[in-house]
């Protein structure tokens, strides 16, 4: 019978010894490293923020031309946790892995800008971030300042132009709207170049995303996945690890560290 911790510290070495051997190691993250930040995700069981609400109906584009202020309010307890979350031990990681040149780049599904705060210099942020927000009105840009967050947050004034006066859109890709151009297309030239894939805390189920592993193990490139759950993937990639990724990718990446420094 086979030991499950063993066969853990076995897959941990294999995944470090993919990583320390790579020239072109890209990460891929979803919700599910940022949730040990206090940050929930959106379909684990019980706790995913769509078990408790309909994403079309809150989160899309044409729920917010419709009814914004419904939005805002739908979305003003996940914004005040993404101004306080701070980074977690598996975000201080890949900042380790970039710093350390085992880390070429960092495509996220996140939206809130975990991975700079832990020091990480080369993100693409595939689905937006609520750093800026934009009028549809005049499409004036605007920095999400402390004024506005405040205002917000603490009163739920909705933020509106400066220049025009018309609701501001948070620069965050909802359902029903194309990522961002200049984002998809760098991230797809990342996938192109790379020779691993680290995917952390994806589910691997929402599109166009989920398409980058494939294109991953298409051209080669080895793909390693670390998540809670398991995923449609796992049988296809050169290491799957389930468990909590705040004390596995740390634990990958001291071997890392450990083997460069030898």
């Amino acid at each position: 019978m086979v030991d499950p911790a063993q066969e853990q510290n076995s897959l941990i070495q294999k995944a470090a010894e993919l990583i320390s051997t790579s020239s072109y190691p890209v990460a891929l993250t979803g919700a599910g490293i940022s949730t040990p930040s206090g940050i929930p995700d959106f379909r684990s069981p019980g706790s995913g923020i769509w078990t408790k609400y309909s994403p079309m109906e809150v989160a899309s584009l044409n729920a917010f031309r419709y009814h914004p202020d419904k939005f805002y309010k739908w979305l003003r307890p996940f914004v005040d946790n993404l101004i306080h979350a701070k980074p977690n031990p598996a975000h201080l990681a890949l900042t380790r892995l970039e710093k350390s040149s085992h880390l070429k780049t960092i495509i996220t599904q996140n939206i809130d800008a975990l991975h700079q705060k832990a020091g990480s210099e080369h993100v693409i942020e595939i689905h937006g971030s609520f750093q800026t927000l934009t009028c549809l009105g005049c499409f004036h840009q605007i920095k999400a300042s402390e004024q506005l967050l405040n205002n917000y947050l603490d009163q739920g004034i909705t933020p509106r132009c400066p220049e025009c006066g018309n609701i501001l859109k948070p620069d965050i890709i909802l359902y029903g709207e194309q990522l961002p151009a200049l984002q998809w297309k760098a991230a797809r030239q990342e996938i192109l170049a790379c020779d691993l894939l680290i995917i952390l805390g994806s589910s691997l189920t929402v599109t166009p995303v989920c398409d980058l592993p494939l294109s991953a193990l298409a051209q080669g490139a080895e793909v390693i996945i670390l998540n809670r759950t398991s995923t449609h993937l796992d049988t296809q990639v050169s290491v799957s690890i389930q468990g909590d990724l705040e004390t596995i990718l740390p634990h990958i990446v001291d071997k890392v560290i450990h083997e460069e420094k030898k």
